[in-house]
């Protein structure tokens, strides 16, 4: 199966849609969306039921992300943080 590739397209490109995942990577949807039950029931990724829309139409999908991971702040100065000053 493709559950360990589409594991580590996760884990690379951070959360995605199963839609994405199957456009990026050429396995088709059926097979993606079989790795991310397989990888959910291990525990390895969280996902989560999403509906978005499209010309009018419905389309349902699942967002999903490698489980307890948390990207590293980017570098550099954060805009709207200033700091506090004491006179």
């Amino acid at each position: 199966m493709h559950t360990d590739e589409v594991y580590e397209y996760l884990k690379k490109h951070g959360q995605l849609l199963d839609l994405e995942i199957a456009a990026a990577t050429g396995i088709s949807l059926d097979d993606v969306r079989t790795s991310l039950s397989q990888l959910s029931a291990r525990g390895d990724i969280s996902s989560c039921s999403v509906t978005s829309y499209a010309n009018g139409k419905p389309v349902e999908g699942f967002q999903c992300r490698i489980a307890g991971y948390i990207p590293r702040p980017a570098p550099g100065r954060k805009p709207g943080v200033t700091p506090k000053t004491t006179t």
